[in-house]
């Protein structure tokens, strides 16, 4: 059986990809001229996308809250991991409302035209600077600081 502290790692990596993957395919589909809400081909990608992208995150901060407690159970503490904590709560919520959003006007079958279309981009790069910034605090947590890997990696 996994380690719950490993399951965190493990599925982080998912609504990385698809917070970026949503901003990208919107950014291009928006570009060509493609509706990304309401029920047509490229809104339904993209509304899939973002309820994939904001599960896949509500499923990360939730596992990444059982792994800070098994490590502070260890007696590791840390700002960074407070601060990486917060963060991860911000996408898990802000990934969320968007979700909604989105399952929203795609469900009523609202397809909103251009030039307020580039909202739905503009919103997703802003959940990718986001991402970004939550990543970098978790790359600091493993890297630099070996929280619940440090053992692993010595062989204890």
């Amino acid at each position: 059986m996994v380690p719950v502290q490993h399951i965190h790692p493990m599925l982080v990596h998912f609504p990385i990809v698809l917070i970026f993957l949503l901003a990208g395919f919107d950014l291009v589909a928006t570009f060509l001229g493609y509706s990304v809400t309401g029920r047509t081909a490229t809104g339904n990608v993209s509304a899939g996308l973002a309820v994939l992208a904001a599960l896949a995150a509500i499923a990360t901060y939730y596992f990444g809250g059982l792994a800070l407690d098994f490590a502070e159970a260890g007696g590791f503490s840390s700002d960074v991991a407070e601060i990486h904590e917060s963060l991860g709560g911000m996408v898990a919520i802000a990934f969320t409302v968007w979700a909604l959003i989105r399952a929203f006007l795609w469900f009523r079958d609202i397809r909103i035209a251009r030039p307020m279309a580039f909202v739905f981009p503009l919103v997703a790069i802003a959940g990718v600077g986001l991402v970004v910034v939550t990543a970098s605090y978790g790359g600091q947590l493993v890297f630099n600081l070996g929280v619940n890997v440090a053992k692993a990696a010595s062989g204890g």
